[in-house]
């Protein structure tokens, strides 16, 4: 076949919930039954277009294959799955006769529906994006059973684009499955790829057909070392898988893109390979040392998809020169997509012009790799004045008052050992139960309960100044004082105030603490229609005034029962925002530290026996080179012990986690050293209590029995069951009952139903264990 030009500049993907959550809206809204699928396909297409023009009028080609079509209603894992026809066998009455599935199966497959359990949920790679775990078995029938993806190429040819339409890889999505709960023992997805590929070189046969010229198949999965099949298998299967679609007759160009690391050995196997392009991640990778690419465009990724600064782009454009200089040919891109970013920092009106004239959103980003494909094709001299300006501003911001404080740079170098431990558990889990008087399986929450539109009003109103700041802390408690009630007429053990007065648990912080920024609609998707907007950490961090005292002292005065007082953790602060790249994330993450440590102590003082610092992206951070694992957890673990290794011994330290695989860092979540971890458990059944079993995890262990990331309210029977389960593998001692993660996503009629159910289980359970 004779090979098409690959476009000198290019993105792996953009933001596809819209530049005011136009997606999120018209999704809910057919959810809720007030769209119809048709009107939720025509909001759909109307976006995709908008994207398409935006895209060109940023710089990429209408014709070059540039542009890639990347949309989804809900995730790329479960757009492959669908594609393929790997439903689950619990949703087979969704799948039509001619195999294919409608939006409302596709959307029963993500959320669950009645007794039948959504698909497991997880985060995607070393980011806070959630993708739908596929359940792959020898049953699992593969065939071609939707062409959405050509009828969207075909939509963008008829507007007059040639878009690249982008898929994960089949080796990445069978190493991202799970067995099938049917499956038999030792059975791994990555044994069906040999079925499965049939499947891809027919829906490569599909694009040509309509029109695209290049296909861009996501493989992330060859740099990540944490995948849990011998290295040795993956590099076979990469090579068999593209020997096989590298020799389909009729296809488009194969642009095999790997973001998120370097590709190390899997490098070669992709040179070897019949394929015409290879993206490498010069952002977390560097140039490999050896380059064998023959007459394969190396797609350089070196603007930054993952983060928002400018950045330097003349050291990109120098990477890129240096790729050059091996003999290959050369197109600019992103790292990886930048679904991870929002929009438009023009879009920020709020932020302080200094800032803005740092950062670089998604739009910014793609000028940035319009700019490079520029220096690439007609010489460096011809972006003279965009580099100048880009090596201006990061001076800038390098000199700017804020980035370096040294009272908070004497306060980190003057931290001791002893700053870091709280001392033996055996004697803190005594004082904690004379001070605590739990019965045995508490009951708790995770901490948020659901946000009314109410109350989201009265927030806004109170932030346009429409009302006092007392009318506003009036509304707030007035909630806080009905989530108390309602906590103890359900029979909880220890309660929480809801957190009525937060926006988001990082965004909640960084407007409290110095050293962050917040945007108006910096949206980015985390899941499904969930979307959230990081801060911006962008100068050394402190505490300047307490900042959730007031609350939890208000929530305590309610009640006899204990109260938890809620906060994030350094790690989650983090990992939820656009963190600085001057500085170690390790600096970062203690300077954070201290100022938790602060809010910890004052809680303490104002009389709060229970404080839970949520670490939900302890896993998420982890690096997927093994090479770079023991620093991070050693930084991570000590960051959280930071903040809270100054309490007392009676008072009880929580922490909180979710979606995730936890099993691989399951000794560090033993050396976060809290009193008590809840971890997510209910959508995954309960896999958690095995880790901690052979961990011999020793303190308070909260596995979740309510998946809230669900709307369907669980059966006491259900939640009995999880509670079994965990009983078989954990201590009664050890074992408290929550939910798996916040509810503050959930409606009430669902939650109170749903809690109801937990305490019913979980007194029926202690009888049992009583008797």
């Amino acid at each position: 076949m004779t090979t098409p030009a690959f476009p000198t500049g290019t993105i792996l993907g953009y933001p596809r919930i819209g530049r005011r959550r136009e997606l999120k809206k018209a999704v809910e809204a057919f959810w809720a039954g007030r769209i119809t699928a048709d009107e939720l396909e025509t909001a759909a297409a109307e976006l995709r277009a908008a994207t398409r023009e935006r895209l060109a009028s940023l710089g990429l080609g209408r014709t070059d294959s540039s542009i890639p079509e990347a949309f989804s209603y809900y995730d790329q894992v479960l757009d492959a799955a669908v594609t393929v026809g790997a439903v689950p066998t619990r949703f087979a009455d969704l799948v039509a006769a001619d195999g294919t599935i409608d939006l409302a199966g596709y959307f029963t497959i993500a959320r669950g529906e009645g007794d039948r359990v959504p698909a497991e949920m997880t985060k995607w790679f070393d980011s806070n994006y959630h993708y739908l775990v596929p359940e792959i078995g020898p049953e699992t029938d593969f065939h071609l059973a939707s062409d959405r993806l050509v009828r969207e190429v075909a939509e963008a040819t008829v507007a007059g684009f040639r878009t690249r339409p982008v898929i994960v890889g089949p080796v990445t999505f069978l190493l991202l499955s799970k067995p099938s709960e049917g499956a038999p023992e030792g059975f791994r997805p990555l044994d069906r790829l040999d079925d499965l590929l049939p499947v891809y070189a027919e829906l490569l046969a599909a694009l040509t057909a309509v029109g695209a010229e290049w296909v861009q198949l996501d493989e992330p999965a060859l740099v990540s070392e944490s995948i849990e099949v011998d290295r040795a298998e993956v590099l076979s299967a990469t090579a068999r898988a593209y020997a096989l679609l590298g020799a389909v007759p009729a296809r488009p160009a194969l642009f095999v893109a790997a973001p998120y690391g370097s590709l190390d050995d899997a490098l070669p196997v992709l040179e070897a390979a019949p394929i015409e392009a290879i993206g490498l991640d010069l952002v977390r990778g560097g140039i490999p040392s050896e380059l064998n690419a023959g007459d394969k465009v190396l797609v350089g990724g070196v603007i930054d998809g993952h983060n928002i600064w400018r950045g330097d782009l003349a050291k990109a454009l120098d990477t890129l020169e240096s790729l050059r200089a091996s003999g290959a040919t050369v197109a600019a891109s992103t790292s990886t997509s930048l679904f991870h970013t929002p929009h438009d920092v023009a879009d920020e009106p709020l932020l302080d012009a200094r800032l803005v004239s740092w950062l670089a959103f998604a739009d910014q980003k793609v000028g940035q790799v319009a700019t490079l494909a520029r220096a690439l094709d007609e010489g460096r001299e011809s972006v003279a004045a965009e580099l100048d300006a880009a090596s201006a501003a990061l001076a800038d911001r390098l000199a700017a008052p804020g980035v370096r404080d040294g009272a908070v740079r004497a306060r980190a170098a003057e931290l001791t050992e002893a700053d870091f431990s709280r001392g033996d558990y055996a004697t803190r889990a005594a004082a904690q139960e004379e001070a605590l008087h739990l019965p045995a399986l508490p009951t708790t929450t995770i901490g948020s309960f659901p946000q009314t539109g109410d109350i989201r009003r009265e927030r806004a109103r109170f932030a346009k100044g429409e009302i006092t700041e007392g009318e506003y802390v009036g509304a707030m408690q007035d909630e806080i004082k009905r989530v108390v009630e309602l906590q103890e007429e359900i029979g909880l053990d220890v309660l929480v105030h809801g957190e009525p007065e937060r926006n988001d648990m990082v965004q909640y912080f960084a407007e409290n603490l110095d050293g962050f920024a917040v945007t108006q609609n910096g949206w980015v998707q985390s899941y499904g229609s969930r979307c959230t907007r990081p801060s911006i950490l962008w100068g050394d961090v402190s505490r300047p005034a307490p900042i959730t005292v007031g609350w939890s002292s208000y929530t305590q005065s309610l009640t006899s029962k204990p109260v938890k007082g809620m906060l994030t953790g350094p790690v989650t602060i983090l990992a939820w925002s656009f963190v600085r790249d001057d500085q170690p994330l390790a600096d970062t993450a203690n300077q954070v530290a201290l100022a938790l440590r602060d809010e910890i102590a004052d809680l303490e003082a104002a009389g709060i026996g229970i404080i839970q610092v949520d670490e939900p992206a302890l896993r998420e951070l982890l690096p997927l080179k093994k090479a770079d694992q023991p620093a991070y957890l050693d930084w991570s673990v000590g960051s959280f012990r930071l903040a809270t290794a100054g309490v007392a011994p009676k008072t009880q330290i929580h922490t909180h986690l979710c979606y995730s695989e936890f099993g691989v860092v399951i000794d560090a979540i033993d050396k976060l050293d809290a009193d008590v971890t809840s971890i997510e458990a209910a959508r995954s059944k309960m896999e958690v209590v095995d880790d901690i079993k052979r961990s011999a995890f020793g303190r308070g262990i909260g596995p979740g029995v309510y998946d809230i990331h669900s709307p369907r309210v669980p059966s006491v029977a259900e939640v009995t069951s999880l509670i079994e389960t965990a009983l078989a593998g954990i201590p009664e001692r050890q074992v408290w009952v929550n939910p798996d993660c916040g509810l503050k996503t959930r409606g009430y009629t669902e939650t109170v139903e749903s809690l109801r159910n937990v305490l019913a289980a979980t007194r029926a359970v202690r009888a049992k264990v009583d008797a």
